[in-house]
């Protein structure tokens, strides 16, 4: 099913937001767009959107597909497709993502996705911090495009979190919010934009009526940004994701400035929720 953009889809094709949990993902240039589709498939979502340029080729073996335009080139269109939906789609949770990138959650082995939301839901929380941990190929002279699955790799250490401001109230921190930084955007900081190092970005989230997406990858209502209900710590997932790997490679003053990404804290990633929790790169709150 292909649809001009999110205007068409929403008038001729809204019913595959009636079973939740949907998926989004955008596609910025076609690399591991199949895999991508395959993962968040597997994961057990119902539904699958993907957000493709008009003209790109069609990603082989994926079948059917709800594919729908978008141009990313055009300011805010992330956000403007992901509100489009989130007004259609009120009591209806909501994922996105961008191609090269992989949702993991705690025992997403053996549990869905669905399973781990209604968990979720019933602790009272109606989103879900996710840190977007950064992938990259161990050797550039190999893989120039920094993105390969079969040797893929992660920084171990070298995350933190400062506060973030209160935008309502001056010179105090928001409450139970934090800015997350790491991975290639930390230590690669000199050519990554100042508004573009944090690594948090609430991408499982519940829609309902009002509720917006921001820039910065924020949500218009302050308790959807946080990590935790105030009284225990909650779940929080991973996506792990080449997309910065890919920029590095691909902007011309740090594609010949950066030779390598591997230091000596990169890791192979094992492609296993278990390392991400190991290494305190997602939290399984109360779910055991």
């Amino acid at each position: 099913m292909r649809y001009d953009g999110v205007d068409h889809f929403l008038k001729d094709g809204r019913t595959a937001l009636t079973r939740g949990p949907v998926a989004m993902i955008f596609d910025e240039d076609g690399v591991e767009l199949a895999s991508t589709i395959r993962h968040h498939r597997q994961a057990g979502f119902a539904e699958v959107l993907v957000f493709m340029a008009a003209d790109a080729p069609a990603p082989e073996g994926i079948e059917p597909m709800i594919r729908i335009g978008w141009d990313r080139g055009e300011d805010g269109a992330l956000c403007r497709n992901v509100n489009a939906v989130i007004a259609a789609a009120p009591g209806t949770w909501l994922y996105y993502c961008y191609n090269a990138e992989y949702l993991f959650h705690p025992f997403c082995e053996t549990r869905s996705v669905s399973e781990m939301l209604a968990f979720h839901a019933e602790e009272r929380r109606e989103a879900m911090l996710t840190y977007v941990i950064d992938l990259y190929a161990d050797d550039l002279t190999a893989v120039p495009g920094a993105v390969s699955l079969e040797a893929a790799h992660l920084d171990r250490t070298g995350y933190y979190a400062v506060d973030r401001p209160d935008p309502a109230h001056p010179g105090r921190s928001a409450e139970r919010q934090f800015d997350f930084h790491g991975g290639l955007r930390w230590r690669f900081e000199e050519h990554v934009p100042e508004d573009r190092r944090r690594i948090d970005r609430i991408a499982l989230f519940l829609a309902k009526p009002g509720l917006e997406l921001l820039e910065g990858h924020v949500f218009n209502e302050a308790e959807y940004n946080t990590y935790a209900c105030p009284w225990h710590h909650n779940l929080t997932a991973a996506i792990c994701s080449f997309r910065t790997a890919k920029a590095l490679r691909r902007n011309p003053g740090s594609r010949y400035d950066i030779h390598s990404f591997r230091w000596h804290n990169s890791a192979p990633f094992e492609w296993h929720s278990r390392q991400l929790l190991d290494l305190g790169l997602m939290e399984p709150g109360q779910w055991f």
